[in-house]
């Protein structure tokens, strides 16, 4: 049968953004961002709507003059999912966002991101942090190592991981000092050995929800491959209660890549995953062909399962007995198994036909998951391919 690996998750207090708790025990939230200018609300919209098609849970844009907030008022009764305003520079913008409201009479934004080394000083995040007291709106303080406070530049020479987190608890300290403390906070640097050291340190000293993410990660390629190193290893601390994979592009392909370093540190497993060995010379079945064909028709399905491809004998009993199905094959044949125990003989021409099968029946004996069940099913099995 399939073993568990535990991995405890950092507990840190609940913060709720519209419908949507982060924090606490609740599913590690998917978010991205929208490319389009926003003051353009049926361009910021539709790009939206793309996002809530793939998955996304959670959406900011950005707000840097007054008619981007009056696009938030213009379609935030048209998109499902919480929306947060991301402010830079001109704070009179947060200030602006917490004010506005939707024809509906929905808050326009349902929180705001502030990156306190460019919001212009202690004062003028205090004037934020009350209006989002007053208002009862939620803030990220989103510290990022490319524009941290000039005073702890001076004092530490650089952005260190101990200058981002100070960053962070002394704006927190200043917040919580005017009543306020529905925050989340992020630590964003571009260099992931930067990023991870900044969510542990800041772990250790805390327990606010994180918004994690590496920023500036780049290209489609790259920029996932870095951001499922840096993202990949916070999480698997216990550390981290929202994500974002920021690519170069269109937002859209985030969302899959989110769910995907979720779902391999097995943090939040919210569709199939199906493993399969390396090609190697030992194989005598058309394996890519299989798996393949395989992904195809799982695409439908949304209940978290572990399916095992293997395509020799070498290793394959005894891994496909780590899933909740899985075959091992050779020499044109294989032995399918559910949760460890052999089930059926069957032909290569009949493994994706007969596989489906057991999936599907196994749908059906599995009750579904609600979210908040979701984080106990993703650390019960940990399948090696």
């Amino acid at each position: 049968m399939a073993y568990t690996t535990a991995i405890t998750r950092h507990k840190t207090r609940e913060v709720g953004i519209d419908d949507h708790v982060v924090g606490g025990n609740n599913p590690i939230w998917v978010q991205s961002m929208t490319t389009t200018n926003t003051f353009d609300a049926e361009a910021t919209l539709a790009q939206i709507q793309r996002l809530e098609e793939a998955g996304c849970e959670i959406v900011r844009v950005t707000v840097p003059k007054k008619e981007d907030v009056e696009g938030c008022i213009a379609f935030r009764d048209r998109i499902n999912i919480p929306l947060i305003a991301d402010i830079h520079y001109d704070y009179r913008m947060a200030l602006a966002c917490l004010e506005a409201v939707t024809p509906s009479g929905k808050r326009a934004v349902d929180k705001v991101r502030i990156n306190p080394g460019n919001i212009g000083g202690v004062e003028r995040f205090k004037e934020v942090v009350r209006k989002a007291r007053d208002k009862g709106v939620p803030m990220r303080i989103g510290v990022n190592s490319g524009s941290l406070e000039k005073d702890l530049i001076d004092k530490y020479g650089f952005p260190c991981p101990e200058a981002m987190v100070e960053s962070a608890l002394r704006h927190i300290e200043i917040a919580e000092g005017l009543g306020y403390r529905q925050i989340i906070v992020s630590l964003k640097a571009s260099h992931v050995p930067t990023a991870v050291a900044c969510y542990t340190l800041f772990a250790e000293k805390s327990d606010y929800p994180t918004h994690v993410g590496i920023t500036e990660a780049g290209s489609r390629e790259y920029g996932t491959v870095k951001s499922a190193a840096g993202i990949g290893a916070i999480l698997l601390k216990g550390i981290g209660d929202t994500i974002r994979v920021s690519l170069l592009g269109d937002p859209v392909p985030e969302i899959a890549a989110g769910f995907d370093i979720l779902r391999a540190t097995d943090r939040r497993v919210t569709k199939p995953e199906v493993v399969a060995c390396p090609t190697c010379g030992r194989l005598d079945i058309d394996l890519e062909r299989i798996v393949a064909e395989v992904e195809d028709r799982m695409k439908v399905l949304t209940k978290p399962l572990r399916i095992s491809i293997l395509g020799c004998l070498v290793n394959g009993f005894g891994e496909a007995k780590e899933a909740d199905i899985g075959i091992a094959a050779g020499s044109g044949k294989g032995i399918i198994f559910k949760r460890g125990v052999p089930i059926r003989h069957v032909k290569e021409a009949e493994m994706v036909d007969a596989l489906w099968e057991e999936v599907q029946r196994f749908e059906e004996d599995t009750p579904a998951l609600k979210p908040h069940q979701e984080k106990k099913k993703a650390n019960a099995l940990t399948v090696l391919g």
